[in-house]
């Protein structure tokens, strides 16, 4: 019997947003927030970035049913951008 192979997940490539059909720019890595007409909306360096998500703290926790402090947020933040494409080390 064949299991169904689940929903990969994807994430938006500057911001780390779980990536919907409401939010995914014209860009498929990105979200509307992060891209939109050809180009990144801020110019920013990563560590301007998690300061913006630090922002949605609460909804995080919400979502995800964890109940992190901003400091917490942002060291798993420092951890996981180095890995989207867009703060990769070239």
């Amino acid at each position: 019997m064949d299991n169904p192979s689940p929903e990969i997940q994807h994430f938006c490539q500057s911001c780390g947003m779980p990536l919907t059909n409401e939010v995914t720019s014209d860009n498929p890595d990105y979200c509307k927030y992060c891209f939109a007409d050809g180009h990144f909306t801020q110019d920013c360096t990563m560590d301007e970035m998690i300061e913006v998500c630090v922002q949605f703290l609460d909804e995080f926790n919400k979502n995800t049913g964890m109940n992190l402090t901003a400091d917490e947020y942002r060291e798993q933040l420092r951890q996981y951008f180095p890995q989207l494409k867009r703060w990769q080390k070239k």
